[in-house]
C-alpha cells in the first residue's frame, strides 16, 4: 500500500466518521420530526426505528470485536462505507416500515464500521507515527457529522423529507471517495509502535463496563430525541436543527479539551466530571422549556458525550494497543445493548404520555447510577 500523509489519514477517518455517524446514524435524529409529519411516523415507531439502527450497531460491534487480520479489517471498513451510502439514500427511496428498519439497520452496522474500525485503525497509524494527540482531531469528526446533518436539514428545509434523505444519501458518495482512498490498514509496525505506557482503572476496572452501558442510556435517549422534544415545545417549533447543530459545534472540539482534563485530573475524574455535566444537560429541558435551556443542554450535551465516549475508547485503545479496534469493540458492547433498549422504551413512554420526560428522567438516573459506579474506582492521576 502507498504511503499515507498524515492530513489524509485524517481526512479519511473525519470522511469516514461523517459517512457513518453524521449521516448513517445522526441524520435521523433532526429528519425525526420532519418523518412525523410528512410521513405518518409516530413516537412509538420512531423509537423502534431507533432501536433497530442501534441493534445494527451492536451487530457491527460483535464483527469487530471477532475480526483479527488488519486486510479483512480493511475490507469490512471498506463495506461498511457501502452500507452507509444505502441506509442513507435508500430512507428516501420508501415509505414501508418494514424497509425503513432494514436500512436503519444497515446504518447502524455502518456506524460500527466506521467507529470501531476506521478509529481503529487512525488511531493505530497515529501512535506509529508518534502522532497520538492528534487522535482527538480525528474524533472531531464525530462532532463535524452532527454539524453536517443539522445544517443539511436547514439548508433543505423547503424540501420534503424523502428529498432531504437522498440530499444525504449524494453527500455520502462524496465522502465515500476519501474515506475509502486513505485510510490505511493496521500493519505489525503500526501494533508494534502502539505499545506504550497504560492508565488503567485499577483493580475496580470492570466497573467501566457497567458505567458505559448506562452511558449509553443517557445518550441515546438525548441523540434520538433531543431536536423531537425542542420542536415539542409550541414556542421553539422551527429551532430543533438549529438545537441539534449547536451540539455537534459543541462536540467538534470536546475531545481535545477532554483529553487536556483526563491528562491533568487522571481518566476516572475526568469521565465523572463529564457524566455529571451530562446529568444537567439531560434534566435541562425537563426543567424548562426555554430556548436557552435547549440551547444549554444543546451544549452540555455535545461537549460531554463525545468526551466520554472518546476518553472511554482511548483509554481502551492504550490497554490493549495490538488491536485497539477489538478492544474498543469489546467495550462497546455495553454502550451498544443500552443504545438498543432505551429507544424503544423511550418512544413507548412518549406515546403513552405525550411528553418525553419520563425517557429522560430514566436516562438521567441511569447516568447517575453510571456516575457512582466510576466514583467507585480506583485509578492512579496521570
Amino acid at each position: 500500500m502507498s504511503p499515507r500523509y498524515r492530513w489524509q489519514v485524517l481526512t479519511a477517518g473525519i470522511c469516514s466518521l461523517v459517512l457513518t455517524i453524521g449521516l448513517a446514524r445522526f441524520a435521523y435524529t433532526p429528519l425525526l420530526p420532519l418523518m412525523k409529519a410528512q410521513a405518518g411516523l409516530d413516537d412509538a415507531l420512531g423509537g423502534l426505528l431507533a432501536t433497530v439502527n442501534y441493534a445494527g450497531y451492536m451487530t457491527g460491534t460483535l464483527i469487530a470485536t471477532a475480526v483479527s487480520g488488519p486486510q479483512l479489517r480493511l475490507r469490512l471498513y471498506r463495506a461498511g462505507l457501502l452500507a452507509g451510502v444505502i441506509g442513507v439514500a435508500g430512507m428516501g427511496l420508501t415509505t414501508d416500515p418494514w424497509l425503513w428498519m432494514v436500512l436503519r439497520f444497515i446504518a447502524g452496522v455502518s456506524a460500527a464500521g466506521g467507529m470501531l474500525l476506521g478509529s481503529g485503525m487512525v488511531f493505530a497509524w497515529l501512535v506509529a507515527q508518534g502522532r497520538r494527540p492528534e487522535l482527538g482531531v480525528h474524533f472531531a469528526g464525530l462532532g463535524l457529522g452532527i454539524v453536517v446533518s443539522g445544517v443539511l436539514v436547514l439548508l433543505m428545509a423547503l424540501w420534503p423529507w424523502d428529498r432531504q434523505w437522498l440530499g444525504m444519501g449524494a453527500l455520502a458518495v462524496l465522502l465515500l471517495i476519501p474515506a475509502w482512498g486513505w485510510m490505511p490498514e493496521m500493519t505489525p509496525l503500526a501494533r508494534k509502535a502502539a505499545e506504550g505506557p497504560v492508565r488503567s482503572g485499577g483493580g475496580s476496572g470492570w466497573l467501566l463496563i457497567p458505567a458505559y452501558f448506562c452511558a449509553g442510556v443517557g445518550f441515546v435517549v438525548s441523540a434520538t430525541f433531543l431536536v423531537a422534544v425542542t420542536e415539542r415545545v409550541p414556542d421553539l417549533r422551527g429551532t430543533g436543527p438549529t438545537v441539534w447543530v449547536v451540539t455537534g459545534l459543541a462536540a467538534m472540539p470536546a475531545c481535545i479539551l477532554w483529553d487536556r482534563v483526563a491528562r491533568r485530573l487522571g481518566d476516572i475524574p475526568a469521565l465523572i466530571a463529564a457524566y455529571a455535566l451530562q446529568i444537567v444537560s439531560i434534566l435541562l429541558p425537563v426543567l424548562s422549556d426555554g430556548l436557552m435551556a435547549a440551547l444549554a443542554g444543546a451544549v452540555l450535551f455535545g461537549a460531554t458525550f463525545i468526551g466520554i465516549v472518546a476518553m472511554t475508547l482511548a483509554l481502551a485503545g492504550r490497554q490493549f494497543p495490538a488491536n485497539p479496534s477489538q478492544a474498543m469493540a469489546r467495550l462497546t458492547l455495553s454502550y451498544g445493548v443500552a443504545q438498543t433498549i432505551a429507544p424503544g422504551v423511550t418512544g413507548f413512554l412518549a406515546e403513552r404520555s405525550g411528553s418525553y420526560n419520563a425517557g429522560l428522567i430514566m436516562a438521567a438516573v441511569a447516568m447517575g447510577a453510571g456516575l457512582l459506579m466510576l466514583a467507585g474506582m480506583r485509578t492512579p492521576k496521570g
